[in-house]
């Protein structure tokens, strides 16, 4: 069957001829029990009010079923279809090898897929059978997958990129982006209730990493598959759980998902797969830390308001959650306020740097249902591990994504891993200083391999056994290993360690049948400082509790977390968000400017000095507002412009450019006043990205001068002027030269911006003019007139609105 073909059944609904009689009349019954109940209702004089409620709620449902419904048939069209035809289409998830250059194609291996998906079913049966319903069944009792099939529509793998810089030779490392949305034919029960899932949809980045090379067959010991971070996951509920479809129990359910998948293939998780025997299982199983990332959430501004008071909208009770593949910590909740200090830290074990990130997602807390969570989003903020690892700190405000406005401050930090017991002394001191009892040292990495002769239940029958490790109030579980007295499980763990010298690791064999202790085992981790390395290999160690004989095979390993400062590099991050060190360098270049200025141009003849009347025909105002009222206009003749791009502003004199403006004033051209603008791309990240500086010598209104505006400033990137596009800054009060900083970003891809229109308005809460319009003045900016191989700091004069 082609392609065509099978993009046309997944595109083109049913139409009614096709409908059997079952279908028909359960629409036929449906409609009539409608009609009766509200031919009943008038019958009995009940009021109309009480049908309002399941009205709504009947509308509400219709429209997010539609929408789903739009959201699978153009997942499974864009598997489906051609590439070509995905381009043209423009879709929203377009293939990687289209955003990045060093994604290649592979449709060749999407042709393979196509041909073994269907020998997958079982492979993906059993793996819900024995993973995810026994976690699911912990959150809602009595549930049990009935009917598992994953359908004729394979995963599509939409880029793969094969690394060969800053590898070993030792091992291939790839990484594929695939998405699954898929036709499944999934059913199940929750007691009683039948239920089912179609329309399962999956997309994440997945990294291959092949190692040890050998040079007899199959040439390669073996194969970690994971993903990167957790992948998004959509779905829709069918048959009679069509009812229970509200956000509460979905949610459940997806997340429930989410997390056992996190559990058996998101970092530090792996699936691991030998492939020859000469290969110990302990090299590929035994995690591989590449270091630790800090992560310090300082506090939030200017975020949504969610709540709903008596008086209209309330402000927010906002906590935050922090997910580094499959590790999720959560902020306390703090209420009432827009502005949330949390002061919150913790930490992260990095296994890979490359295309890991770390996402803070902000929520507004709601009271609900217990077990239920339905909090309204706050926005989400993401950064990249592999630029904390190259600048070592970073200290900085970054915009919220899926937000209209709000901004999180972060402090992250790269911490190496060391093998000299000389580093503790100074990473104790720092934890110290930071006053954070939470706050680690050191990092165990414990890898267990078996047990042996260990004693049976009542005499003669073999545990099931189950090992547990636990250091500093942190507990690991391997999996249970049935009817075995030498029960092998080949199982590494990592752990956070505040202070080796005290630290102890406490290991508990249980049987899980009857919750017996079958051996229990501490070990000191000062005795770790003391050996060769840091390091003990396939040891053998006695377990208490159990016969004089039962071992417990394990290996360990310490490494020390030392900060270092890195080097120096004179390449310019292009992703840096960082708004106080580009406010840092802005300021410097203004000063260069002015100290420039006196000795390279002449004054001009032309520049003006207020006058005794104007002065005394300004407002004057006590306080504060006294310092912001706009200053007077004065014409210029030329402006100094530094070239960023010259290497000589670094470490000499800048490079300046003379630009005629001989029309514009501090007031702008319109006398509106100006704003001050850093605009930037992100090719690799696909985003662009505008900094709100500062606006200066905004006017006053000419009939009510005591009137100081509060501005703000709102963008639009045309023409998608729609609430989800609109970003806003925060309101500054009676100002006329405020300073807001504020960073915003769009995801756009490269050949779509060239079409894009970036609208600046400056508004103000009072009515402005007589017309009693907010916007005092706009900037219009054609993206395609800009290069973008460097950020854009400049000035721009405001203009009279413009309106559709």
């Amino acid at each position: 069957m082609d392609e065509k073909s099978e993009s046309d059944k997944v595109s083109k609904p049913s139409t009614w001829p096709y409908m059997n009689v079952s279908s028909l009349s359960i629409s036929f019954l449906t409609k009539l029990a409608a009609a009766g109940i509200i031919w009943g209702w008038g019958y009995f004089n009940f009021s109309i009010a009480w049908l309002i409620a399941p009205i709504a709620f009947s509308v509400w449902k219709g429209e997010r079923k539609r929408d789903n419904e739009l959201k699978t048939i153009m997942a499974q069209a864009s598997v489906l279809a051609k590439e070509k035809q995905l381009i043209f289409d423009r879709m929203d998830e377009l293939p990687s090898w289209v955003y990045f250059p060093d994604f290649d194609r592979a449709e060749w291996l999407n042709r393979i897929l196509y041909k073994v998906w269907p020998s997958m079913n079982e492979y993906a049966r059993q793996l819900c059978k024995q993973n995810i319903e026994p976690s699911i069944v912990e959150t809602i009792k009595g549930f049990q997958f009935d009917r598992l099939v994953l359908g004729r529509i394979p995963p599509r793998i939409y880029g793969i990129k094969v690394y060969d810089k800053n590898t070993s030779r030792n091992e291939i490392i790839l990484d594929a982006d695939i998405i699954y949305a898929g036709d499944c034919d999934i059913t199940f029960f929750v007691g009683n209730i039948k239920g089912g899932i179609k329309d399962f949809q999956m997309r994440g980045m997945v990294r291959v990493i092949m190692k040890p090379m050998l040079s007899v067959m199959p040439l390669i010991g073996g194969v970690q598959i994971f993903y990167l971070n957790n992948p998004s996951i959509n779905f829709n509920l069918v048959g009679v759980a069509d009812v229970l479809d509200l956000p509460g129990f979905n949610e459940i359910l997806r997340r429930t998902i989410v997390e056992q998948i996190a559990a058996i293939a998101v970092l530090p998780n792996k699936i691991i797969i030998p492939l020859s025997e000469e290969i110990p299982v302990e090299s590929l199983k035994t995690p591989e830390p590449e270091g630790v990332l800090r992560i310090h959430v300082v506090e939030a501004k200017h975020l949504m308001k969610k709540d709903i008071g008596v008086l209209g909208k309330g402000k927010s009770d906002p906590y935050a959650i922090i997910n580094v593949g499959a590790e999720e910590f959560k902020t306390k909740t703090i209420d009432n306020t827009v502005n949330p200090k949390w002061d919150f830290w913790c930490e992260a074990m990095i296994t890979s740097c490359n295309m890991q990130e770390a996402v803070v997602s902000l929520w507004d807390w709601d009271p609900n249902i217990p077990g239920v969570q339905y909090d309204d989003s706050l926005g989400r903020a993401t950064i990249e591990v592999i630029r904390v690892k190259k600048k070592g700190m970073i200290d900085t405000w970054i915009s919220l994504e899926q937000a209209k406005h709000g901004m999180v401050h972060l402090r992250l930090t790269w911490l190496q891993l060391s093998k000299d017991p000389a580093d503790l002394k100074a990473a104790l001191t720092e934890t110290q200083e930071l006053r954070v009892t939470s706050m680690s040292t050191a990092l165990l990495t414990l890898y267990v391999d078996s047990a042996k002769n260990l004693p049976c239940i009542r005499g003669t029958k073999q545990p099931d056994v189950y090992l547990e490790a636990s250091v500093g109030g942190k507990t690991k579980k391997t999996a249970t290993v049935p009817y075995s007295c030498d029960p092998v499980w080949e199982r590494g763990f990592t752990f956070l360690i505040s202070n080796p010298e005290t630290g102890i690791l406490h290991i508990k064999l249980t049987d899980e049948k009857t919750t017996m202790i079958v051996g229990e085992l501490s070990y000191n981790l000062s005795l770790l400082l003391e050996k060769n390395n840091l390091q003990v290999t396939q040891q053998p160690y006695d377990l208490q509790m159990a016969e004089a004989d039962s071992k417990l095979v394990m290996s360990m390993s310490l490494n020390i977390l030392k900060y270092e400062q890195p080097e120096p590099t004179s390449e310019e991050d292009e992703d840096d968000h960082d708004i106080n060190q580009l406010n840092k360098r802005i300021e410097r270049q203004e000063s260069n400017i002015s100290n420039v200025l006196p000795s390279s141009i002449p004054s001009s003849p032309l520049r003006k000095q207020p006058s005794k009347e104007s002065i005394s025909s300004q407002p004057r105002s006590t306080g504060s507002a006294a310092a912001v009222l706009p200053e007077e206009p004065a014409a210029v003749e030329e402006e100094l412009i530094i070239n960023t791009s010259a290497p000589s502003s670094l470490t000499g004199s800048p490079h300046l450019i003379h630009r005629n403006i001989s029309v514009t004033s501090s007031l702008g051209e319109a006398k509106l006043g100006r704003i001050q603008l850093t605009l930037r791309y992100s090719v690799q990240r696909q985003k662009f990205v505008v900094v709100v500086h500062k606006i200066a010598n905004l006017p006053l209104p000419p009939n009510d001068p005591h009137n100081i505006p509060d501005p703000y400033v709102k963008l639009y990137l045309l023409p998608d002027r729609y609430k989800e596009t609109k970003r806003k800054t925060a309101v500054m009060k009676d100002n006329c030269n405020p300073t807001f900083d504020e960073q915003f970003e769009y995801v756009v891809s490269q050949g779509d911006l060239g079409t894009r229109i970036l609208e600046v308005s400056v508004c103000t809460q009072k009515g402005w003019l007589s017309t009693g319009s907010k916007v005092m003045g706009q900037v219009h900016l054609k993206l395609s007139e800009m290069d973008f191989s460097k950020a854009i700091t400049s000035w721009y004069d405001l203009q009279p609105e413009i309106k559709d």
